[in-house]
């Protein structure tokens, strides 16, 4: 199965009963992965990725590409950051209220997540020109995915997920938990906060609500649910519950409407639905000479689950702050994911999405395949035209045939 792609970057219509825009980032490497969408003060949007031959390998890289306000095209993707040694992965995009444009991501050796620290960039020209590279996070085993949230206060809080692992052992993510560091003094210092009883959620993404409250959802490693946690100031969380949503340990992302009305993009599909098991992410990458012995249990017995389909990808909103949904398909495909091979083109997840609200239009970009990063544009009539499934005490299986059954 191959994909053919439009040989430039512009910004499509597409015929579908509701309004539908899209695009492909330009490509300059096999693998895209990870995408991030930030809209400038000037409605400029970036959109950073990492790419390379495979995620693990060192020549894995960050690069940015920009759709200038009131333009149709993406640019050329920019290379950001430069180390051969290790694999550069998950850029987070911060527009601080100092005006300074930062880009955070994770460097890493190899498949060992747990060797991952966070590093960063700053730009003071909107993008223009950027600073060195230099280390955010020194700790070991620190990972990113999400947006930076500033407080009212104006105290800076990154959400991060912990590779956890006992020595001699390989990563597989059987004990990652989730944290929040926070800052008040502009990224010089930062502070540490474990969110209770959080392993196995990871990529936790925190947003405000209407009524001042926050609430975060995570990925899970156990490929069950996506979950949610609630907390009255952004600092002080409750432990994570499941949702009624599926997850199948991938990437999601979700953003608050004006009326209240929380936005969701996300994999409806769990472990249930897999045609096999990975033992863990990088297998692709292993090289016959590791003689460490897999990650252990979690204390409840419970493993990390790669291989479920990354597809299909779809919307979901909810009204009453997360308890019950709405969803719609956004892009289907069998989402196979049992390696991440680019090169040879066997991955066919649609994954990993960023999405932004903003006067009215939804942008959200996403993993296409591993090839590419795909960008869509959507307007409000998506929610409310056409049929909707709605979700509430049980999950909604995919079908072998990718039809939405209950």
């Amino acid at each position: 199965m191959t994909a053919i792609f439009p040989s430039d970057s512009s910004i499509r219509s597409v015929d579908k009963p509701y309004f539908y825009r899209e695009a492909y980032l330009p490509a300059p490497t096999v693998q895209s992965h990870a995408s991030n969408l930030l809209q400038m003060p000037n409605g400029d949007l970036l959109c950073a990725w990492f790419g390379g031959s495979l995620e693990g390998k060192p020549d894995i890289s960050i690069f940015l590409s920009r759709l200038r306000c009131g333009e149709s095209e993406w640019t050329e993707a920019s290379k950001m950051t430069h180390d051969n040694t290790r694999s550069e992965q998950n850029p987070v995009l911060f527009h601080a209220p100092t005006g300074e444009l930062w880009l955070l991501y994770t460097s890493q050796h190899a498949g060992d997540q747990d060797t991952a620290i966070v590093k960063y960039r700053v730009s003071r020209d909107s993008g223009t020109t950027w600073g060195d590279e230099e280390v955010l996070f020194h700790d070991t085993g620190t990972f990113i995915r999400q947006p930076v949230v500033v407080l009212d206060d104006g105290a800076w809080v990154v959400p991060v997920f912990k590779c956890r692992v006992q020595p001699g052992e390989r990563w597989l993510g059987n004990d990652d938990i989730s944290c929040i560091r926070v800052s008040r003094d502009q990224g010089r210092s930062w502070t540490d906060s474990e969110v209770p009883e959080s392993t196995g959620c990871v990529h936790m993404e925190i947003q405000r609500l209407k009524d001042g409250t926050y609430l975060s959802m995570f990925r899970s490693r156990w490929a069950d649910n996506i979950y949610l946690a609630t907390s009255p100031d952004g600092l002080v969380w409750s432990a994570p519950q499941p949702t009624p949503l599926p997850n199948p340990n991938a990437g999601i992302c979700f953003d608050v409407l004006p009326s209240g009305r929380v936005v969701l993009v996300y994999n409806h599909s769990s472990k249930r639905d897999a045609i096999g098991r990975r033992q863990g992410l990088y297998d692709d990458i292993a090289d016959g000479v590791d003689e460490r012995k897999n990650q252990a249990s979690a204390k409840d017995g419970r493993e990390s689950f790669w291989g479920s389909p990354r597809a299909p990808l779809c919307v979901a909103w909810s009204d009453d702050k997360g308890s019950t949904w709405k969803h719609r398909i956004l892009e289907e495909g069998d989402g196979y994911c049992l390696t991440n091979n680019s090169e040879r083109k066997l991955n066919r997840e649609l994954s990993y999405p960023s999405m932004i609200c903003a006067d009215g239009t939804i942008h959200i970009a996403y993993t296409f395949w591993r090839q590419r990063i795909k960008y869509v544009q959507l307007k409000e009539d998506f929610f409310d035209d056409g049929p909707a499934g709605w979700l509430s005490g049980s999950i909604r299986r995919i079908s072998a045939g990718l039809g939405l059954t209950g």
